[in-house]
């Protein structure tokens, strides 16, 4: 339950890379709402010396991300654009989170980020099996859950494509994020496999993220790049045939808070992945929205698909949905849920959200001085 420990608005504090473009956001978000600059609380420090906290704060966690000494101290690399390494990053990660959780708890603190919360949604398959659980659309899965298949390397993916008769699969690291070392596995008769992705692999063998989406036409390039990622945690997901917006695969980023779908933006790319940064582009949202009703379905139903997939963690403030709307634009499945997908520069919200005319840092900010107010007003005498 959320607690006010003073009748004033809450003193904010971020734990996230200062300078950054998430942490900036965020800062400005709060200045708009009339709020004292968000303490910043550093990853580097929590890192090397422990977070600290004052008492009655409200805490945010955002992405460690784009900041090459702490990537340094979490995959134990020097080069950010390595693939390998990411069961090092997640457990150094989730640790580092727990630690902050410890100290705002020590402090009399209150995050708005729930570690346990970010240790499933950080991990793919415990991600899946919840939402499994809780209802939520997604593609089939042979590594669901905590009792999920587990994969060892290309042999495995390969018999568990065959036991479960899915021709067509994407194979993800189980803790990657943007698209990296992901890859969209296509098996034929005849033994042909062929597959996109987004590693480039050296003449050592190492992995590197690249760019571009390219080609692997052999299955011995296939299985050389799940070898040398499995070792990390590999997920597997039936790969769902997408509706498309202009000739283009077509997926859509809802963003939930305070379990209220508020943002949304379509991405589109000529590859399976449609991350904006492999060259993905951004669509047509009202265009979705007339295909979606032209087809007999709901935009409503659309987004409470996403809201019922935060529902599944809530003690997170926000999250941010990967919607796949299914060929025919009438069905809708839940690719990921995101514990920092809300980067969304300048996307302002939803008509009937409540948050129109905001970003997604002010909605959560509105959000967050929502709660305080409603606390105040429940524990007046």
């Amino acid at each position: 339950m959320w607690r006010s420990v003073s009748s004033g608005p809450p003193r904010l504090a971020v734990v996230g890379n200062p300078g950054s473009r998430r942490v900036s956001l965020f800062q400005d978000a709060v200045a708009a709402a009339g709020l004292p600059p968000a303490r910043t609380v550093a990853w580097l420090d929590v890192l090397e010396g422990g977070a600290r906290f004052l008492p009655g704060e409200t805490v945010r966690v955002d992405s460690p991300g784009e900041d090459a000494a702490v990537d340094r101290l979490l995959r134990g690399a020097d080069d950010p654009t390595r693939v390998e390494g990411s069961a090092l990053w997640y457990a150094r990660f989730t640790a580092a989170v727990r630690e902050v959780a410890a100290a705002a708890v020590r402090a009399g603190a209150r995050l708005l980020d729930d570690p346990a919360d970010i240790a499933v949604l950080f991990d793919k398959r415990l991600c899946h099996g919840v939402l499994d659980a809780a209802g939520v659309p997604v593609p089939a899965s042979p590594t669901s859950g905590p009792a999920g298949a587990p994969v060892r390397g290309w042999e495995d993916v390969r018999a568990l494509i065959a036991e479960h008769r899915m021709p067509r699969v994407f194979v993800k690291p189980a803790h990657g994020s943007s698209a990296s070392g992901v890859l969209a596995v296509e098996t034929a008769g005849g033994g042909r496999v062929r597959a996109a992705t987004s590693v480039e692999r050296d003449p050592a063998g190492r992995l590197y993220n690249s760019l571009r989406v390219r080609r692997c036409t052999t299955e011995r390039e296939v299985a050389a790049i799940v070898d040398a990622l499995a070792p990390d945690g590999l997920h597997i997901e039936r790969w769902l045939p997408k509706a498309s917006q202009g000739g283009r695969a077509a997926d859509l980023r809802v963003v939930v808070v305070a379990g209220r779908a508020t943002h949304a933006v379509v991405r589109t790319s000529a590859s399976p992945m449609t991350n904006l940064h492999l060259g993905g582009a951004r669509g047509d949202l009202a265009g979705v929205r007339a295909a979606v009703e032209a087809a007999g379905g709901s935009w409503g139903g659309a987004l409470a698909v996403c809201e019922r997939a935060a529902a599944a963690f809530p003690d997170t403030l926000c999250v941010g949905v990967d919607l796949l709307p299914l060929t025919g634009w009438r069905r809708f499945a839940v690719g990921e849920v995101n514990a920092f997908g809300d980067l969304l520069p300048r996307l302002t919200g939803l008509p009937g959200s409540g948050a129109e005319g905001m970003d997604t840092y002010a909605a959560q900010v509105a959000a967050v001085l929502d709660r305080a107010r409603n606390t105040r007003v429940s524990t007046t005498p």
